[in-house]
């Protein structure tokens, strides 16, 4: 046995010469939980399900979204609202569309409404917790008056546009009719002519990486980079890419889907490809200036994307059936993705359902922040199942009730109901390419060793294999999670139904969509209990909704009585009292 000394003297030599080295682990554990958390929000415009090459689609390589997404986490059933404003709303809301009128169409530069000012949004919480808080690029939840737009609901600052479209290159958004054109670039409230004639996806990125190179470390930072990218601009010139850009997707055969191709590049690259750069460029640089290991970043499409000639506009949403603003797969299914060193189970697919709603309670609860998430949103968080592979909250997901449209949608588990249609039916099929099965779409090079090589050499690839070294060990590794990421139809010829579903005729459709995602098996004469459960489901979310918000255009909001600009015309003509002002 050790005496009473000798075991003194133990405890002074461990006191001597290991308290300190002890005493510098805890100040580093308190150090990096002190570190402060910041948020990149990217969201893609129109982006279509298979746009994204960690998809399988080989035709657009995406390497530095496929970096994101093979080392962070793909989303296999992410649901967005149908169309721009209601998706928007959703997101920075937490709200469902059908609670805030925001559920039928989009906000129009001279319709005299916006997301309601009752709404507080993401930025606005995160503000209350010491955040920096920025948007760069699109906004469409409202301009009418300068107390919806983005400095007023929340952001320091703003630079790009209020309404749901513009030329890359001229900053004009046409609506409607040729007398519906004004500018549209805004630095916070001032219109902004420093760049005009520069491409806008290249804009939106120097200035978030301006943002990021600026931002003091210390300070929570939340970045939302909400591209115009791939959204068709105006009428004489709907795609609209850097010609060097176009040149390097030559080995499309169709040249408008070219275009798209080339419409999301960076400078040099492409219009997928400027897009994707943008992510490159905006990673690396929060690497480089220390933001990037404490980062949570999301990528997100705003809603379907809009194929074959849809707004004359060349997504692709395959295997997905239907296209933008319909309640099919095709209109309400996204690419997403999250990425963080925080996240504890990452290089995966996660299968539960998520919604574009989820993010305002998620990203609080993964702030430590879940006591600030509001009882009236109808965002569920999400960060556990994310971050630790609970079983998720989510069972269902309202697609949506438009009355005026007069459709809506519902997924309960596995099912799937749908009545009614837009553009009585016309978009109700299924549209291409693929980008795997066409040989002449197919780069004869892009093996799934060189997609590996691509994305972990890319500028994102090179920044998260830094920060998560083993994140995807190989090229193995990353054809596994592509496996799970790929969403494959029962039956090769995906343009037939085994039951059809005709909507235009008054049905009420049933999919089983783990078994049937591409939406060809309408089983609703075999589950009819399953119809009735889904109805009174629909019946009870009626119960709490609210008229849609949508105005009538005004007159007096037309640019051309503006100095042919788009602006908040409402302050001018009906000025409200000072007090009740931004």
């Amino acid at each position: 046995m050790y005496s009473i000394s000798k075991i003194f003297t133990i405890v002074l030599f461990i006191e001597k010469y290991h308290l300190g080295w002890f005493q510098n682990i805890l100040q580093d554990d308190t150090a990096n939980a002190q570190k402060p958390i910041h948020i990149i929000l990217i969201i893609a415009d129109d982006l279509g399900f298979n746009d994204v090459s960690f998809r399988g689609s080989r035709q657009i390589p995406t390497p530095n979204i496929d970096a994101l997404a093979y080392s962070g986490i793909i989303l296999n059933n992410y649901y967005v609202s149908p169309i721009c404003t209601p998706s928007r709303s959703a997101l920075f809301s937490g709200i469902h569309p059908i609670h805030t009128g925001m559920q039928h169409d989009v906000i129009y530069g001279a319709t005299p409404y916006g997301l309601p000012l009752n709404v507080k949004l993401l930025p606005e919480y995160l503000k209350d917790l010491d955040y920096t808080t920025h948007l760069v690029g699109k906004w469409h939840l409202g301009h009418f008056r300068k107390a919806y737009t983005p400095t007023c609901r929340g952001f320091d600052t703003h630079y790009g546009h209020w309404t749901g479209h513009k030329d890359y290159y001229d900053n004009t958004a046409e609506e409607t009719n040729p007398e519906a054109v004004g500018y549209d670039m805004r630095r916070n409230m001032k219109v902004s002519y420093e760049n005009f004639g520069n491409y806008t996806t290249d804009l939106y990125t120097e200035e978030a990486m301006k943002l990021i190179k600026q931002h003091n470390p210390s300070v929570p930072l939340f970045l939302t980079v909400s591209h115009t990218a791939v959204h068709s601009a105006n009428p004489y010139a709907y795609l609209q890419a850097p010609d060097q850009v176009i040149q390097q997707f030559a080995y499309i055969k169709d040249p408008e889907r070219r275009k798209y191709a080339g419409h999301l590049t960076y400078i040099f690259d492409t219009m997928v490809h400027k897009l994707d750069e943008s992510c490159g460029l905006i990673v690396k640089t929060l690497h480089d200036y220390g933001l990037l290991e404490n980062s949570i970043i999301v990528f997100t499409t705003d809603n379907g994307g809009p194929a074959a000639g849809f707004n004359n506009n060349a997504a692709s949403n395959w295997p997905l059936r239907s296209v933008k603003n319909t309640l099919w797969e095709g209109g309400v299914r996204g690419a997403g993705i999250i990425w963080s060193p925080l996240l504890s189970n990452t290089s995966r697919v996660f299968y539960d359902i998520i919604h574009i709603q989820d993010w305002l309670p998620t990203l609080l609860d993964a702030i430590g922040q879940g006591s600030k998430i509001p009882p009236g949103v109808d965002g569920i968080s999400q960060w556990d199942s994310l971050n630790m592979g609970q079983p998720s909250r989510r069972s269902e997901v309202l697609h949506n009730i438009d009355d005026k449209y007069g459709n809506l949608a519902i997924r309960v588990g596995d099912w799937k109901l749908l009545h009614g249609t837009t553009y009585n039916g016309k978009w109700d099929g299924w549209y291409g390419p693929s980008g795997v099965e066409a040989k002449e779409f197919v780069q004869m090079n892009t093996t799934i060793d060189t997609l590996f090589h691509s994305a972990m050499n890319s500028m994102a690839g090179i920044a998260f294999q830094e920060v998560l070294p083993n994140a995807v060990e190989n090229s193995h590794s990353m054809t596994e999670i592509l496996k799970e990421a790929i969403v494959i139809c029962r039956k090769p010829n995906i343009n037939t139904e085994s039951n059809p579903c005709n909507l235009t005729a008054g049905e009420s459709c049933l999919f089983n969509i783990k078994i049937d995602p591409c939406e060809r098996n309408n089983v609703a004469s075999d589950y009819p209990g399953i119809v009735k459960l889904l109805y009174k489901k629909l019946d009870k979310y009626r119960e709490g909704m609210v008229p849609p918000l949508n105005k009538p255009k005004d007159s007096r909001g037309q640019p051309k009585f503006w100095d042919y600009k788009w602006t908040n015309w409402m302050d001018y003509i009906e000025p409200l009292p000072s007090s009740t002002m931004c």
